[in-house]
């Protein structure tokens, strides 16, 4: 057999479960860390239940997938999960959902490995959105997220750090509302609300352009050239403000 028609074959085998976005859907891909909470609370001993440190390895880990090819619009992290927003009309790999998770999965895995020193890796999913409400109502959900887990995680590790188990800490607020924790929170003078917004609403990034005085050495001039950079929110707003913000970058 030739090659060319044993490549053909072989080629229908291993495309046969592929599985392509339509042209019309809006894209956001989520990434997870695989294994972290022990690899930040117990490997490398981060500081529960929230550090700056590792926060920053996540910022530079999504600056990593904002650049690697794709065309995304905007991208928003906490704890230890990302979420891109691509362009409406992004077709890079004619839009296979194996490509897209594959090269984001390794390129998020090799950046956040480098950084810690160790293996460390993400999984990824794609997420097909039909409109532009359902893109801002995915963006408000992780930020909603955001903040459940911020909530539950500083109310968690006071208790721990306080000496109570692991199972009686986690007993404790099992099946507690919002207004239990943060009166538990109180009570031992924390306000909620006065702790750091990135760690409650997590942390927005998107490309913008900007001027740069440039100097050109053939001509002997100096002159203003348009740059891009990555900026990174650390105070994004909440609730229809925030969705309104996310709706801008794909309008």
């Amino acid at each position: 057999m030739i090659f060319d028609e044993l490549d053909a074959k072989m080629r229908t085998y291993e495309q046969s479960l592929d599985q392509v976005l339509l042209p019309d859907m809006y894209m956001v891909a989520r990434l997870d860390g695989r294994g972290f909470t022990k690899l930040t609370k117990e490997v490398c001993k981060f500081e529960a239940p929230f550090d700056e440190r590792f926060r920053d390895m996540m910022v530079n880990t999504t600056k990593t997938l904002m650049d690697c090819g794709f065309r995304v619009v905007y991208a928003f992290t906490e704890s230890d999960e990302i979420s891109l927003l691509f362009d409406k009309d992004e077709d890079t790999f004619d839009r296979k959902v194996r490509k897209f998770n594959s090269t984001l999965a390794g390129e998020a895995s090799a950046a956040i490995s480098l950084a810690l020193g160790m293996v460390a890796t993400f999984d990824c999913r794609m997420v097909p959105l039909p409109n532009l409400e359902r893109v801002e109502d995915y963006f408000r959900w992780r930020q909603e997220d955001a903040n459940r887990n911020a909530l539950n995680s500083h109310c968690y590790w006071m208790l721990k750090k306080e000496g109570v188990s692991v199972h009686k800490a986690t007993s404790e607020l099992s099946g507690k509302g919002v207004s239990y924790k943060n009166e538990l929170l109180f009570s031992r003078g924390i306000n909620y609300d006065k702790l750091p917004s990135w760690q409650k609403r997590g942390v927005g990034l998107w490309k913008e352009d900007y001027e740069k005085e440039g100097f050109n050495p053939v001509t002997g001039e100096t002159k203003m050239t348009t740059r891009s950079r990555i900026h990174v929110e650390y105070e994004l707003p909440l609730g229809d403000e925030y969705g309104s913000m996310v709706r801008k970058f794909v309008q």
